[in-house]
């Protein structure tokens, strides 16, 4: 089955998702087209990039992923940016060098990567580049074209800025970096940030005032009765601050009810039996 996904920030008011999705079934008829989302901000590559780690696995490999979010390349010498392709754990991701494979792969590898600096020839291709070149680039891998034979073979590609927590002896620093449809914060702080520092050392998670606090990770939402706050570690394994069916009756979940966004400070502090008198002098 070809499976090609599209994560773009063109959002659904006007034709540009329909136009795509229509040059894709022209090109390749056989294709299954999967939206991961349209909804990203515009030109903010580095929610595309979390997006996709999020889900890309989900998928089988072979799956072919366009992201068509700042997609327009750069020809400036000093700023230039050509379409790209990456091969990771066996998926092929298609889109602008303009920080996204950076942002995606943080420390890890890539096996493959090319520039396909033909475009600077293809004038056509340099408005709406992700109808007018991706499409026509996935078209090539998925008829089994080797890549090397129309883009060069790079070692390096761009890395957008994403903050990462901040992690002490006894303390994590992070951010909110998603608010899902539910009103749900996202934050950057990873389980494995969390066992870095210790599994059964009692903590405080503290966020926007200090009134609000969690002291556990529960495993679900329903672990707490409806309209509780509650901590979890996401699919993903990111922690996540959430009201059990705070979304209910257009409330708006954590976000609306905590008055919390993107950017927004979380941080965990730890706390080893007898290094406090009480919780309330961690604040």
């Amino acid at each position: 089955m070809q499976i090609i996904t599209l994560t773009t920030d063109n959002g659904y008011q006007d034709h540009y998702v329909a136009a795509i999705k229509g040059k894709l079934l022209q090109s390749l008829p056989a294709a299954h087209i999967v939206d991961v989302t349209h909804q990203i901000a515009p030109f903010n590559i580095i929610e595309a990039a979390f997006q996709l780690k999020c889900c890309f696995e989900d998928f089988p490999k072979g799956t072919i992923h366009i992201v068509g979010v700042d997609s327009e390349p750069v020809f400036d010498q000093e700023q230039k940016s050509l379409p790209g392709i990456l091969k990771y754990k066996g998926h092929y991701f298609i889109c602008n060098d303009n920080g996204f494979f950076g942002s995606f792969l943080e420390e890890n590898p890539a096996e493959e990567f090319y520039l396909y600096t033909a475009i600077e020839q293809e004038r056509e291709a340099w408005r709406f580049t992700t109808k007018n070149c991706f499409i026509d680039l996935a078209k090539r891998i998925l008829n089994n074209v080797s890549i090397s034979d129309f883009a060069t073979a790079s070692t390096s590609y761009k890395r957008a800025f994403d903050q990462k927590p901040t992690i002490d002896n006894l303390s994590i620093r992070g951010i909110i970096v998603h608010v899902d449809s539910f009103g749900n914060l996202i934050t950057n702080i990873s389980k494995t940030d969390f066992e870095r520092i210790g599994i059964d050392i009692p903590f405080v998670i503290k966020y926007h005032k200090k009134e609000y606090f969690i002291d556990e990770i529960s495993q679900t939402y329903n672990t707490v009765s409806q309209g509780e706050r509650v901590a979890i570690f996401n699919n993903s394994g990111l922690l996540e601050i959430a009201i059990n069916r705070g979304a209910n009756n257009g409330f708006g979940g954590a976000s609306k009810l905590f008055g919390m966004r993107v950017g927004d400070p979380v941080h965990v502090d730890f706390v080893p039996q007898g290094s406090k008198d009480n919780i309330q002098s961690l604040f």
